[in-house]
């Protein structure tokens, strides 16, 4: 029986000590709080401005326009290398990975789930215009602006690799794509 007594009355003391430890701290930082509310006020003002506007949508549309310059003259846009002998196997498996690896989330996203839909049954001709689209252009936000037709396509892009796509890009499927597809 003294031992229960203990056990009750060392939890008493503990629970005790714990609750005036809080109370305690509570009433530090309540000073603190008052101490330096008139420095923290334009803070609280500038967050709720903040917030307020978040519920405004009108300030996150798209522009009406695309800001977008030509590469100047004197910067040399390098080729790129040719591969006439490779394998179409070994062609595709290299284009199923520079999909995937553009350096851009939103043509990672579209080019890596186009390749996964389409790559498979491409031939050798359509693997060619497929290899020419992402690797001739040396802008990638090019080949994003002409799938989402936000620019319109040079003639010399305007395939049937790039109609397709623009077609996969609409996703008539309205299929997420929020994740590359697993290989």
């Amino acid at each position: 029986m003294n031992l229960s007594f203990l056990h009750v009355l060392c939890s008493f003391l503990t629970n005790t000590v714990v609750i005036s430890l809080f109370w305690l701290f509570l009433k530090m930082l309540r000073q603190f709080i008052i101490s330096t509310v008139g420095r923290r006020q334009p803070l609280l003002m500038i967050s709720q401005s903040r917030l307020a506007s978040n519920l405004d949508k009108t300030e996150y549309t798209t522009p009406g326009e695309i800001v977008d310059f030509d590469d100047p003259p004197h910067l040399p846009v390098p080729e790129y290398p040719v591969r006439p002998d490779e394998p179409l196997e070994a062609r595709k498996q290299r284009l199923l990975y520079q999909s995937r690896k553009r350096g851009m989330l939103e043509n990672d996203l579209l080019l890596s789930t186009f390749v996964a839909k389409h790559l498979k049954d491409f031939n050798a001709e359509q693997t060619a215009e497929y290899d020419q689209l992402i690797n001739g252009v040396s802008n990638d936000w090019d080949i994003f602006y002409w799938a989402t037709d936000t620019k319109p396509t040079p003639p010399q892009f305007d395939t049937e690799i790039m109609r397709l796509l623009k077609e996969h890009v609409k996703n008539h499927e309205k299929v997420q794509r929020i994740r590359q597809p697993d290989l």
